[in-house]
């Protein structure tokens, strides 16, 4: 038997942890600690999986040594402290049960899966929005800190004293993680679902690595999204997220090539589009567009929908697609919807109307070092016909692809112009 673990136990591992996490959390309460009890689990179950076997219930078997490792923990302190564990323990009990029944519309416990609870109890209102999440990601979607930083376009160090300052705050909000106010609630759900959309994103496009996809990744975001629409059905935001996510999902399986290479928007079979998602994310924003204002999650998906019932590229309702990138330029300061609208703009009004929008990102400090601009800006200019520029920008943003697959897209359109 083989002595590491194999590609799918490790892909089990990812998907259990925010669930066994959550767990332990419920029942002992100590944010930090758990963290550190549910990691030594996982180390154990790297050494011991691949030497006995998988156990029948691995979300059971986790839970059971991180809760070892917690009991050990707990009965290394005073008495003192042990006292004060053990009502921490009750008090955490008692705050994921009515958490859990809050999410539910006052149903029963989320026994069997508790990471919606765990979004929740991280997006507290100890923390700061941005670092809510980032700890949220770390929590929940298992991401590492350079993935966060990629999301959130800042360096790796910022992210790591972020993430750190939002486990010292956890620490320091000891007990007073309880049921949210209306208001409050309403605020953690825009958190929750901001940590959700970022998950799915960058299982849709991995930041770095040799493959496009993470399917672990976007598949438990879906699943999540999923079951939070099942408890809030009347959130209209909540269902656009969800909407956006199934309909971009959609076009995943015509992405990539055999080899795994990029294939663009415009060259995909879409033949190989999942219908049936792209049914139900359309039925889903239909239905969710007239309950009230409109949010930037309802915004992206109706665009989604305008790509996935085209017939063809060619045939794509571009202006409605740039109306709508409009008026969610105008709820969001994120480039990425500037160069989006960019795109829009030049299938519309042609490429030298979306190069004039991309001159007010090249001051954006969000976008230095990265190679998005490069790669807009590139795809525009050989749309106009301006080759050696194309040329000089395909391959620029080549060199800051840290996704493989991005990377040979790029040189590839690069060495089509004449460079390689």
């Amino acid at each position: 038997m083989t002595r590491s673990l194999d590609r799918r136990a490790e892909h089990l591992l990812r998907e259990l942890t925010p669930r066994v996490l959550g767990a332990v959390i419920r029942r002992f309460g100590d944010f930090a600690a758990c963290e550190d009890a549910v990691q030594e689990a996982l180390l154990a179950a790297a050494r011991q999986w691949p030497r006995d076997g998988m156990p029948e219930d691995p979300r059971a078997w986790l839970i059971r040594v991180a809760s070892r490792r917690m009991t050990d923990h707990l009965r290394s302190e005073e008495a003192r402290g042990r006292r004060e564990a053990l009502a921490a323990e009750e008090a955490a009990r008692e705050r994921s049960a009515l958490l859990a029944r809050a999410i539910r519309g006052g149903g029963a416990e989320a026994a069997g899966d508790d990471s919606l609870v765990l979004l929740f109890m991280c997006c507290h209102e100890a923390l700061t929005r941005p670092s809510a999440i980032a700890l949220t990601l770390r929590a929940v979607g298992g991401l590492t800190t350079a993935e966060i930083a990629n999301a959130f376009l800042v360096p790796e160090a910022t992210m790591a004293q972020r993430i750190s300052r939002a486990k010292q705050a956890v620490r320091a909000a000891g007990t007073s993680f309880s049921l949210p106010s209306e208001r409050a609630r309403a605020e953690r759900l825009g958190a929750v679902l901001h940590v959700l959309y970022l998950i799915f994103n960058e299982g849709y496009t991995s930041s770095a690595g040799p493959n496009l996809h993470r399917e672990e990744l976007s598949g438990e975001a879906i699943r999540l999204a999923r079951g939070l629409h099942e408890q809030l059905p009347d959130e209209p935001e909540v269902a656009g997220l969800l909407a956006l996510m199934l309909l971009t999902d959609a076009r995943r399986g015509a992405r990539t090539g055999r080899r795994g290479e990029l294939i663009p928007l415009a060259e995909q079979d879409r033949a190989l589009w999942d219908r049936e998602r792209i049914a139900e994310g359309v039925a889903l924003v239909s239905d969710a567009l007239p309950k009230g204002a409109v949010g930037p999650y309802q915004l992206q998906a109706a665009i989604a929908a305008v790509h996935d019932e085209a017939p063809s590229f060619e045939e794509t309702d571009w202006p409605q697609i740039l109306a709508l990138y409009g008026v969610l330029e105008r709820m969001s300061d994120n480039p990425m919807v500037t160069l989006n609208r960019a795109v829009a703009t030049a299938m519309v009004r042609g490429p030298q109307a979306g190069l004039e929008l991309l001159g007010a990102l090249d001051g954006d400090r969000r976008l230095e070092g990265r190679h998005r601009l490069d790669a807009v800006r590139a795809h525009l200019l050989e749309m106009a016909g301006e080759t050696d520029a194309a040329l000089a920008h395909y391959t620029s943003a080549a060199s800051r692809a840290t996704n493989v697959a991005e990377r040979d897209y790029l040189l590839t359109r690069a060495a089509r112009l004449g460079g390689g």
